[in-house]
């Protein structure tokens, strides 16, 4: 089938409404194919740059390359994002929509998104100290015995590469994250489905996942415990995403988070 052509539908109609999605999907215009494509996506780009990088340095005789390759995940985990970008665009337009639209309507009077976005940071912050507790309880008993320096995995990269992360990697990693796991993946799945906790089950396993592979670590506890940090917080973000079906207020909120983790990952 041919794709369709992509139009600008009108602002009053939501396009991440679920009856939407279930009427191109009834259409034939939603496949299967882009959402269990899209899923794992960054998961494993990321992974695979890490190794590219990995090799080069070994080429280069770099002590410990893969963990070498791995500090660079702020700079190479945008080429990740721009992979799933140009994934989305090709899969949206297919339905006859635009990139744009999977972040749903902008409400910006009266600061309105900016103060949904500020909510949704302030319900971030107990579900990270849940998740972090829950997560040093089951792989090291308590949190006293959490090796933090290790599950920080602080790098040490140029002034520039710093800068960048800084400057520009925020700006799009909060934005396609958003955009691949809530604006695009997990309704696609509900209507397809049929099932909505299938589709938070199937999302929020690689929405999950993608945490340990920034950088990934070949050892247990650390995929563990990064793992069991982020479930609570990545189950309680897609629950009200289906609640608002709006992407602004998360990647708004979401910002702040990757500029923290651009900050501590960083120090020296």
């Amino acid at each position: 089938m041919p794709p369709a052509r992509e139009i600008a539908p009108p602002v009053s109609i939501q396009v991440n409404a679920r009856s939407e999605i279930e009427e191109r999907v009834a259409a034939g215009r939603i496949l299967w194919a882009g959402p269990l494509l899209l899923v794992p996506a960054r998961t494993v780009l990321w992974l695979t740059f890490q190794c590219l990088l990995a090799l080069v340095f070994l080429a280069l005789h770099r002590p410990d390359p893969f963990h070498a390759a791995g500090q660079w995940w702020i700079v190479y985990g945008t080429l990740g994002d721009c992979c799933c970008l140009l994934g989305m665009k090709y899969f949206t337009r297919r339905e006859g929509i635009r990139l744009r639209d999977l972040i749903g309507p902008i409400r910006m009077r009266w600061g309105h998104d900016l103060w949904l976005g500020l909510g949704l940071l302030i319900l971030a912050f107990p579900l990270f100290w849940a998740g972090g507790r829950l997560a040093a309880w089951l792989v090291y008993g308590s949190m006293a015995k959490a090796p933090l320096e290790f599950i920080m995995q602080r790098h040490s990269l140029p002034l520039w590469a710093d800068v960048y992360s800084l400057t520009v990697w925020w700006v799009i990693q909060s934005a396609t994250e958003e955009m691949t796991y809530q604006g695009y993946v997990l309704p696609r799945l509900e209507a397809l489905t049929g099932r909505t906790w299938i589709a938070v089950a199937i999302t929020g396993f690689w929405f999950v996942a993608q945490h340990f592979m920034i950088p990934f670590v070949p050892d247990w506890h650390y995929v563990v415990y990064r793992s069991a940090m982020f479930l609570p917080f990545v189950t309680a973000w897609m629950l009200v995403y289906l609640r608002i079906r709006r992407l602004a207020p998360f990647i708004i909120a979401h910002w702040p988070m990757d500029i923290a983790g651009a900050i501590m990952t960083g120090i020296r």
